[in-house]
């Protein structure tokens, strides 16, 4: 079976970015690189650096194949005294919780501004502080 035939058969939501929870929170980017850099090439890696997002990272393989393999082989896994939980990365998801952050940040403003003049948070706004 070729890749190309096999690949119409993939999951929908498999794709070449992986999200991975549950990291050491002093774990470097060279760790991560070396741990799923076994799995195949691997494009880049965006480990989260604030308290909000330490313990997080996306690993963006070269090929899909990779990205399942590594998928497939290290949820679960046992890095540093804690289990990896990995998922293929999904954009509609991360949407939602935007919006969800747009609507938190709403509620804050006019709740620190009676005259509610500055309650106007655009989402354009949100996504450009983070």
């Amino acid at each position: 079976m070729s890749r190309r035939v096999s690949l119409s058969r993939l999951d929908p939501k498999v794709n070449r970015i992986l999200y991975v929870k549950n990291l050491p929170f002093k774990i470097t980017a060279e760790e991560i690189f070396e741990l799923f850099g076994k799995y195949g090439a691997i494009r880049q890696i965006r480990l989260g650096n604030e308290n909000s997002t330490r313990g997080v990272a996306f690993v963006v393989y070269e090929d899909i194949f990779d990205a399942k393999s590594a998928c497939e082989h290290l949820s679960g896994f046992n890095f540093g005294g804690r289990y990896l939980t990995i998922l293929y990365f999904q954009s509609t998801k991360m949407k939602r919780d935007l919006t969800a952050d747009v609507q938190a940040l709403r509620k804050k403003v006019a709740e620190n501004d009676e005259d509610n003049e500055v309650g106007n948070v655009d989402e354009e706004d949100v996504l450009r502080r983070r």
